[in-house]
C-alpha cells in the first residue's frame, strides 16, 4: 500500500488537514503521515505478539538511515523526506520511542510520565511536520510542541472506553486519585460526579495545552501552520462536543460531522485572506 493509500483510508482528522497545502507539500506530509500510520499499525495490531512488533519498529529504526532489501515499499520517500527538510533519523525515532511505550506500559502515576508519551506521540510528530510546512520563527517548535499535547489529550479523553478494551489506562493514577476515582471503578466504567470532575480536570489541561500553543505561534508563520490550525480547530470542537454531553465517553464514540469539518478547515483558509 503506498503513502497516499494509507492516507486515505486511515479518515483521520490529519488527512483532512491537508487540503490547506499545496502540491509538493501535501504529497510529502502524506508520506511522513504515513510512516506514522504504519508505526502506530504495528503497535495496535492484535495479531502480533510483543516480539514481533519490536522486531518490525526495529526494522524501520534501520529503515530511515540504510536502504534494505526487504524494506517497506516506501522506506525510500521517508528517506528522501529527511534529507530534503534536513530532518534527523532521531526526530521520526521518537516517535518509534513513543509507540513503544505501549507494548510494555499499560498505567501512567503522574502526568510527567504520560507527558513523556504525548510527546513522542504527537509533539515529535509536530515537530517534523512543521519542517514540512515550513516556518520563518523557532518559536514554532514551541508552537508545535504544545499544539501536540493538547491533541493527545482530546485523544486520550475521547478514547477512555476504547482504551479500556484493550486495558490501558492513559489517565494518570495521581489524577484518578485527586478525584477519589479508582482504577477499578474505571474498568467498570463507573459514571458519577467524581469522574466528571475527573475528566473535566483533563480537559482542563487540554484547554492549557491550546491556549499556549496559540500564544507560542508567530504572527509570521500563521499561514504556513494553516493545516496545523485547522486541526487544533477540530479538536478544540471535539473537546468542546465532550464538554457539553458530560464525557459519556463510555457509552459513545466522539467525532464531528464532515459538515462540521469542512466549516471548521473553511474558516481557518478564509483567515489567510
Amino acid at each position: 500500500m503506498n503513502a497516499a493509500k494509507i492516507t486515505r483510508t486511515s479518515k483521520s482528522n490529519l488527512a483532512l488537514a491537508f487540503v490547506s497545502l499545496g502540491r509538493e507539500r501535501r504529497r510529502d506530509i502524506t508520506t511522513f503521515y504515513a510512516f506514522c500510520r504504519v508505526i502506530d499499525d504495528i503497535a495496535d495490531d492484535v495479531d502480533l505478539s510483543v516480539k514481533e512488533k519490536t522486531r518490525r519498529l526495529s526494522e524501520w529504526r534501520e529503515w530511515l538511515r540504510t536502504p534494505r532489501p526487504n524494506e517497506s515499499s516506501f522506506a525510500i520517500d521517508v528517506r528522501h523526506l529527511i534529507v530534503k527538510y534536513a530532518l534527523t533519523p532521531e526526530m521520526l525515532e521518537e516517535i518509534i520511542a513513543g509507540v513503544e511505550m505501549d507494548l510494555s506500559i499499560k498505567r501512567y502515576q503522574t502526568f510527567e510520565e504520560l507527558r513523556v508519551y504525548c510527546y513522542r506521540v504527537a509533539s515529535a510528530v509536530g515537530l517534523v511536520s512543521i519542517e514540512i510546512f515550513g516556518y520563518r520563527n523557532a518559536a514554532c517548535k514551541e508552537y508545535a510542541i504544545q499544539l501536540g499535547l493538547a491533541l493527545q489529550m482530546t485523544n486520550i479523553i475521547r478514547d477512555v472506553g476504547k482504551d479500556l478494551r484493550a486495558d490501558r489506562i492513559y489517565l494518570p493514577e495521581e489524577d484518578l486519585a485527586r478525584f477519589k476515582y479508582s482504577a477499578q471503578q474505571l474498568r467498570d466504567r463507573q459514571y458519577n460526579d467524581r469522574f466528571l470532575q475527573l475528566m473535566r480536570f483533563e480537559a482542563g489541561r487540554a484547554h492549557q495545552f491550546f491556549a499556549r500553543a496559540a500564544e507560542a505561534l508567530p504572527q509570521e508563520d500563521r499561514k504556513s501552520m494553516v493545516a496545523a490550525e485547522i486541526m487544533a480547530s477540530i479538536y478544540r470542537g471535539l473537546l468542546r462536543r465532550m464538554e457539553l454531553d458530560k464525557f459519556r465517553v463510555f457509552e459513545k464514540e466522539y467525532g464531528l460531522s464532515k459538515l462540521e469539518k469542512a466549516g471548521r478547515i473553511t474558516v481557518q483558509l478564509l483567515k489567510l485572506f
